[in-house]
């Protein structure tokens, strides 16, 4: 797990974020203006933009095209790393993450989460100095990260890659503000599941998300 920071010189903020061989590269961009249909409240916003470059998988060439599945991982990045703002005090912005997966080996969607956080406080202090506060915390409600989550040949494994995928008897993304739940997504793949069970796979995923926060505040140079 790595998170490069700052590898894109013209966006607000960019991270380069790799779990094992899946990479995504995270782009922060800051517009004026939001949406219509919150143009009264007086909130800022934030949205997401999801694509699978050609070569990103190993099966040959991906046709460039944004399909049903790249729509829903885009909202879901969207809903999570809202869970990260308080969008009372973003003002008349909304702020873009654009997550491009370079290579792609199981679990897109929770590191283009866990990469677009990195790059979403970059582009706060951008904004932090456009408004004079102190730094990024004055807009942010808290951190965000997700992971993969699982049962594979009865066993709990977490982040798992293509060749877990496969094989998984349950498959979750679980994602995390601090510590509370933003949101869980999970299924039997190959039957039903017991409470403890799920129980077990949001414990190990609360643990996981843990190191995850220590490896996004490092490549940012957080205490």
């Amino acid at each position: 797990m790595s998170f490069e920071v700052g590898v894109l010189a013209y966006p607000a903020g960019s991270c380069l974020v790799s779990f094992g061989n899946t990479k995504v590269l995270c782009a922060a961009s800051i517009e004026e203006g939001v949406p219509p249909f919150i143009e009264q409240e007086g909130e800022g916003w934030l949205t997401a933009e999801y694509a699978m470059l050609p070569a990103s998988v190993p099966e040959g060439r991906k046709r460039r095209e944004r399909d049903s599945r790249a729509v829903e991982i885009q909202r879901f990045i969207g809903r999570s790393l809202r869970a990260a703002l308080d969008r009372t005090r973003l003002g008349p912005y909304t702020i873009v993450i654009d997550c491009d997966v370079l290579q792609a080996d199981g679990g897109t969607r929770t590191a283009a989460i866990s990469g677009g956080w990195v790059a979403l406080y970059q582009a706060l202090e951008k904004l932090a100095e456009l408004h004079g506060v102190e730094g990024p915390e004055y807009f942010l409600a808290g951190q965000v990260a997700a992971v993969s989550v699982g049962i594979v040949e009865g066993q709990l494994v977490a982040d798992l890659d293509f060749a877990h995928d496969l094989a998984a008897q349950v498959d979750m993304n679980v994602v995390m503000c601090d510590d509370r739940l933003v949101e869980v997504q999970g299924n039997g793949e190959k039957g039903a599941f017991t409470r403890e069970e799920l129980d077990a796979m949001l414990d190990l995923a609360a643990q996981e998300i843990g190191l995850i926060y220590e490896a996004q505040r490092a490549a940012l140079g957080l205490a």
